[in-house]
């Protein structure tokens, strides 16, 4: 395994995630012997392979088995490394990073220092190294929050008609930004959960799809020219940019032939882990650099200097639909926090609206699998009341990341989180994003409305049930 690929990554590390395999079944191409058995003279074929030289298995592998769920996150992923950014680097490529707002608090929480300032420190540390433009995530996750308001009032509306049959698919509507969820829901839950998740793309894959078919433009470069990659607090998001929906073919005219190649919204993510590694790769003293200017083109960064976006260290998701409904719908202006209350625990809360002694609106966040497995299981019998699920895989939610940099020595896990959900906001200015001045200017240009055709070939996509190999029945070995 490369020394660049974190070594955060040990199957003992995981805990309150669904059960994994010990290993991929990728590599099996034939049945083990008996392990009960040691004085058996035949050797494994998987034991061969390792014995002779190392198993190369691909992110596409991974997704495609339905073998494990997390386990994937252990294997090599050489296209998703260090290694592979520096190198694109040194073959010139126009590299662009996209950073994660939960990346930059765990980054502030590190090193002492406000989320702006890292934001400004990293801006400048990844342009010595020859990347082209540092760009935020907080930009293109309002643009996810206003596709997905639509979503929901589409299907709040398709709900109210009982003559359609779609509407008993409609709710809950269930985020989709968390591919570590998506990855169990495809693979274990199949078609009838998939119908209630989200459409709308995650803020990673939607700045790619905005860069790879539209900005680029206005950069004066060729989608090909293009090395993007992003941060994340998240070793799923590596398996989230891999996937076939976010590959689009680009023809290229040759001579007397037309030639077409594949471009990925997201070529690599690092998590914030790996940027450290990388800090610390440099030698650099990362409290000392100087503050770079920011790259406003797709940076939510006003005139004064502050950065702005939507409360919700995991997205906003629920509370920023739970508003908008509320105020288009029900004509109800919600000022100040959300009053969620917790449920089972910490990790499960919800809220309602009532109209007129009638609760109109039900939404819920639900983090890690324990709670997650309770939803399931109303889902399968039909007793879920809740129009609104804001779903991640991650206890406490994407601060607690596993690709997030890990607690100090004498720190605890608790206390930890709590400063990294304190800093999140800091020199943050919450922000409708319909309000947003990029996302007007992306809709003007080019997606024309919210839900428009052109928005739903970009922004949105399918999710698909995986189906069980022979392999995935060895799962065990």
């Amino acid at each position: 395994m490369s020394e660049k690929f974190s070594p955060a990554l040990r199957i003992g590390d995981l805990n309150d995630f669904i059960a994994p395999s010990q290993a991929c079944i990728v590599s099996l191409k034939g049945l083990k012997t008996n392990a009960t058995k040691p004085d058996k003279p035949e050797v494994s074929i998987a034991s061969k392979q390792v014995q002779s030289e190392p198993v190369k298995i691909s992110l596409k592998d991974c997704l495609a088995c339905s073998g494990c769920v997390t386990s994937a996150e252990t294997v090599m992923l050489e296209k998703q490394s260090l290694d592979e950014f520096l190198s694109n680097i040194n073959k010139r490529k126009a590299v662009i990073v996209s950073l994660s707002p939960q990346s930059r608090a765990s980054l502030s929480v590190h090193f002492g220092i406000s989320p702006l300032q890292v934001f400004k420190k990293l801006t400048g540390f990844f342009k010595s190294l020859g990347v082209k433009a540092v760009f935020d995530t907080s930009c293109s996750r309002d643009l996810t929050l206003v596709e997905s308001c639509n979503e929901f009032i589409r299907r709040y509306k398709e709900n109210q008609s009982i003559d359609n049959e779609r509407s008993k698919s409609s709710f809950p509507m269930i985020a989709s930004a968390c591919p570590g969820w998506i990855c169990y829901a495809e693979k274990q839950l199949g078609s009838f959960v998939l119908p209630y998740i989200s459409k709308v793309k995650s803020p990673q894959q939607t700045i790619g799809a905005v860069i790879k078919h539209h900005l680029y433009q206005d950069m004066g470069l060729r989608p090909e020219e293009i090395y993007h990659v992003t941060v994340m607090p998240c070793y799923d998001k590596k398996l989230e940019a891999a996937r076939d929906d976010f590959v689009f073919q680009l023809e290229s005219h040759g001579e007397g032939q037309n030639e077409a190649s594949s471009i990925s919204e997201v070529d690599s993510v690092l998590t914030t882990g790996e940027v450290l590694e990388l800090i610390q790769l440099k030698q650099v003293e990362f409290k000392n650099l100087e503050e770079f200017p920011l790259d406003r083109l797709m940076t939510n960064i006003s005139e004064e200097g502050y950065l702005y976006g939507v409360r919700g260290s995991s997205g906003g998701y629920a509370e920023t639909i739970f508003r908008h409904v509320a105020k288009t719908l029900f004509g109800r202006q919600i000022d100040g926090p959300l009053n969620f209350r917790n449920i089972r625990n910490s990790d499960f809360q919800e809220i309602t609206l009532e109209v007129e002694g009638k609760t109109v609106l039900k939404f819920a966040l639900c983090y890690g699998f324990r709670n997650l497995q309770n939803v399931v299981r109303k889902l399968k019998v039909g007793k879920c009341d809740y129009h609104f699920l804001e779903i991640m895989a991650c206890p406490s939610g994407c601060l607690n990341g596993g690709g997030q940099i890990k607690p100090k020595p004498g720190q605890s896990l608790k206390d930890l989180s709590q400063l990294l959900e304190t800093v999140y906001m800091e020199n943050v200015l919450v922000t409708e994003p319909f309000e947003n001045p990029i996302v007007k200017n992306l809709y003007d240009k080019w997606l024309e409305q919210p839900g428009s055709e052109k928005a739903r070939g970009h922004l949105h996509t399918e999710y698909h049930p995986v189906e069980k190999s022979i392999t995935s029945l060895l799962h065990n070995w």
